[in-house]
């Protein structure tokens, strides 16, 4: 969707101090659960979201010992952990869905609910905001290694949808999850350096936010609700001006 890309920068940021707290371990070995659930396979080989999902535990330092278990988890040697999706609005009426993985979901509904409720947002029905989305591959790749017309003359044939260019050293392509399998493996056998790949929600229909203050509101609940130990990813449908989010990146720095 629209700012998908430039909002993921901003988080940015705040990722970085996950990893000081620790959280990016566990945010990694969701990815690698899911990846492994999801793509039906642990075998990193044959499964090209979980080799994506390892990669990214590597960059951010995870032990072996650590990547190993939870494909184990993943695959289910350790039982106990299931995928669980609630659906909310942020302020401004923005649709959000919230992707956890828990071993206990009246736990995990409580805490989604009540940071929702402190920070402006609040928990919907099961229905009520999902129907806005729909699942996609994403594939990111920086500007300065690849280009735009090597993407499309190596990914189109495989499946890519669509291909964007956000200007700011970003390049993303989106596919059915079908053929995201195909799209890594095209993009690796042409040697395209791949900055991150999986399979993600993404809006049909964006709602603009031109107001500072509550895009600054939207983005503090996207961060309190990551925040929390079960929650996986969070997608939503808010589309904000440039000059917006570099003012709250500022802020955050």
């Amino acid at each position: 969707m629209s700012g998908h890309n430039k909002w993921s920068k901003i988080k940015y940021t705040k990722g970085k101090a996950d990893a000081v707290k620790g959280k990016a371990f566990s945010k990694a070995a969701m990815d690698i659960i899911t990846a492994v659930k999801e793509g039906g396979n642990a075998d990193p080989t044959l499964n090209s979201r979980l080799r994506m999902a390892i990669e990214q535990a590597k960059k951010v330092n995870m032990p072996n010992d650590n990547i190993k278990r939870a494909v184990e988890r993943g695959a289910g040697k350790e039982g106990g952990i299931e995928s669980v999706t609630y659906e909310g609005y942020a302020p401004g009426g923005v649709a959000m869905l919230i992707e956890c993985q828990t071993d206990n979901r009246n736990r995990t509904a409580s805490l989604v609910r009540s940071t929702l409720e402190k920070n402006g947002g609040n928990l919907g029905t099961p229905g009520s905001v999902s129907f806005m989305f729909h699942k996609k591959g994403l594939l990111e790749f920086d500007s300065s290694k690849v280009t735009e017309d090597k993407l499309m003359e190596t990914l189109l044939d495989a499946g890519a949808e669509d291909i964007k260019d956000y200007g700011d050293g970003a390049l993303e392509v989106t596919c059915e999850p079908a053929d995201f399998d195909k799209c890594v493996k095209a993009a690796e056998a042409a040697g395209l350096p791949i900055d991150n790949a999986e399979i993600t929600l993404i809006a049909d229909n964006t709602i603009a936010v031109s107001e500072e203050n509550t895009a600054g509101k939207i983005l503090n609940l996207v961060e309190k609700i990551e925040e929390l130990d079960d929650v996986q990813k969070v997608s939503h449908n808010a589309d904000v001006p440039d000059e917006i989010l570099n003012k709250l990146a500022e802020a955050q720095n």
